[in-house]
């Protein structure tokens, strides 16, 4: 790869696909914690079982099967959108499901009401799913490879503003309206998911704003018979990946689907834990959330700086490294007690080694993909990587009252070797780098 100077790796944060990505980014990671990590919060409050609690986590599966229906948005039109493009009607129908599933998640308790939260929680999923598949597709198709670190990063950091929003936000509002882990407030925990329900507008202002990328799409009079679009929208994506990688697409979609497992397994009990160790909803939300986030997004920063200037698989290798190996904080935070220098430096070196390996793993999955099924390709990745972790996370409940935290940790911890081996073959087989194919 030919290497570019500091200078120039900066300055592509600051094209206007990279501010696109930004907002993009925003929408993006604000359903995707009212699902998962805060969802949890409210149901440990509510007095809902750890093992419950990590049953529900599945519902992230929903992302991991994305690629079922991601052909859809590669060739389908929807009547009523088709003048926002392909791309963009996608964008706003998957924005407006998952504010009008949020807005009825805040209708109900989950005290006694906990499977309609959770089908609620489950239409967000799908619709928070397929809007990735469309960002991601928007992202591949506007930049070539030299600009998807950076465009990686500026995601990124949309993200986890609203991670930040969705998490410290949802439970500083929680607590602000009343409901305390001795005084649970269920309308405290519904006005919360109401007020973020609203903050999904920007991405709809974003999606109304944005330019459908230059990619064609078949004329209607290019009509298909059902075997042919069978086979072009389902079967050659898939078909196209086998090909270009042969015997070694195996082992990538091994690597794809162990990387993030040893942080995204610890991650389903994060929360769970620091309340049960005592911590209170504001120390978590300053530390776990806002603290977090700046770490987050200096290791998305310095991985998207790094990656312009080494290359993808020396931060790749980095990132899973340090992301396995941060787990052992947290083994000895749960020896130490209710600390918050601990916590302070457990979140600290987690969240830059996340954002670190973050940016360098989406990079990684765009220079993997062929323009012309990016939606396609981008979802099966993403989805071989959110697979096993999120099957795994469902028992994490069960682990730990298994285990105890303690021992958890250590095991999420020794999670993280076969992807180390797999970054090491890769790199022993002149992988480093991959080119993505051109339509």
């Amino acid at each position: 790869m030919t290497q570019t100077t500091w200078r120039e790796a900066a300055r592509t944060y600051l094209t206007p696909s990279a501010l696109a990505l930004l907002a993009l980014g925003f929408v993006a990671g604000l359903p995707y914690m009212l699902v998962f990590s805060t969802l949890s919060v409210w149901l440990r409050e509510a007095g809902i079982a750890r093992e419950q609690i990590g049953f529900a986590s599945l519902i992230g599966l929903a992302y991991a099967f994305k690629w079922v229906w991601s052909p859809l948005l590669d060739h389908a039109r929807l009547p009523l959108l088709q003048r926002l493009g392909r791309r963009r009607s996608w964008l706003l129908l998957a924005q407006l499901l998952v504010m009008a599933g949020l807005g009825g998640m805040a209708l109900f308790d989950p005290k006694n009401a906990l499977p309609a939260l959770i089908t609620l929680a489950v239409l967000v999923a799908f619709a928070s799913a397929t809007q990735d598949i469309a960002i991601d597709a928007y992202r591949i198709e506007i930049a070539d490879d030299s600009q998807q670190a950076a465009l990686a990063a500026t995601y990124m950091t949309g993200y986890r503003v609203a991670v930040l929003m969705s998490g410290a936000g949802a439970l500083f509002l929680a607590e602000g309206f009343g409901s305390t882990v001795d005084s649970y407030s269920a309308s405290a925990w519904q006005s919360t998911y109401l007020i973020l329900a609203l903050m999904m507008v920007p991405g709809v202002i974003t999606t109304l704003w944005i330019k459908e990328p230059p990619v064609a799409l078949p004329s209607r009079s290019e009509q298909r018979s059902a075997q042919q679009w069978l086979e072009q929208t389902i079967i050659a994506p898939f078909a196209d990946f086998i090909r270009r990688y042969g015997k070694q697409a195996v082992l990538l979609l091994a690597l794809i689907a162990t990387y993030r497992l040893s942080d995204t397994v610890m991650g389903v009990m994060s929360n769970v834990f620091y309340i049960d160790l005592g911590y209170s909803k504001d120390t978590i939300a300053s530390i776990s959330k806002v603290f977090g986030l700046i770490m987050t997004l200096v290791g998305a920063a310095a991985g998207g700086l790094l990656i312009a200037r080494y290359g993808i698989l020396p931060i790749l290798f980095a990132g899973g490294l340090f992301s396995a190996l941060t787990n052992l904080l947290f083994a000895y935070l749960a020896h130490l007690g209710p600390d918050t220098l601990g916590l302070i430096i457990a979140i600290s070196a987690d969240n830059f080694s996340a954002g670190m390996a973050s940016a360098a793993f989406i990079a990684y999955l765009s220079s993997l993909t062929n323009v012309q099924f990016s939606a396609t390709q981008y979802a099966l990745f993403s989805s071989f990587m959110l697979l096993l972790p999120r099957l795994v996370g469902g028992y994490s409940g069960v682990m730990v009252d298994a285990l105890g935290y303690i021992e958890f940790f250590l095991l999420t911890t020794l999670m993280g070797i076969p992807t180390l081996l797999l970054i090491v073959w890769l790199w022993r087989q002149g992988g480093a780098e991959t080119t993505r194919a051109k339509p």
